[in-house]
């Protein structure tokens, strides 16, 4: 089943609610793992509220036997095209904000050299 520390490793695990939000799947198809025995799981709770949490490892090879490698990998590639959009767009404001401060240090620079 899961090898030896993977419950501890960081993005290893995920919360149902996180993983029926990251690959589009429901409660049902999760359940129905944990009972054919494909799923490890651990319960949670955070301020009282009951969780199931789940190892990605495993949750990706049980959503791939039940809806496809296909259907998995166009919900990964999606969430990192998600990721790579949103990360040109705050490259493109830092961008835009250089190249602003750098029109004004230039200004000042043509400023300072009329004054002497």
């Amino acid at each position: 089943m899961a090898q030896y520390g993977e419950w501890t490793q960081k993005g290893a695990t995920l919360s149902e609610a996180t993983a029926q939000e990251e690959y589009g799947i429901s409660r049902e198809l999760i359940i129905a793992g944990i009972e054919a025995g494909r799923l490890e799981y651990r319960d949670g709770a955070v301020w009282g509220n009951p969780y199931l949490r789940l190892l990605r490892s495993q949750l990706e090879g049980h959503i791939a036997a039940e809806l496809g490698a296909g259907y998995l990998a166009n919900v990964k590639n999606q969430a990192e095209l998600r990721v790579v959009r949103k990360e040109i767009a705050a490259t493109a404001k830092k961008l835009k904000q250089l190249q602003t401060r750098k029109a004004e240090l230039e200004a000042s620079l043509v400023d300072a050299g009329k004054a002497d």
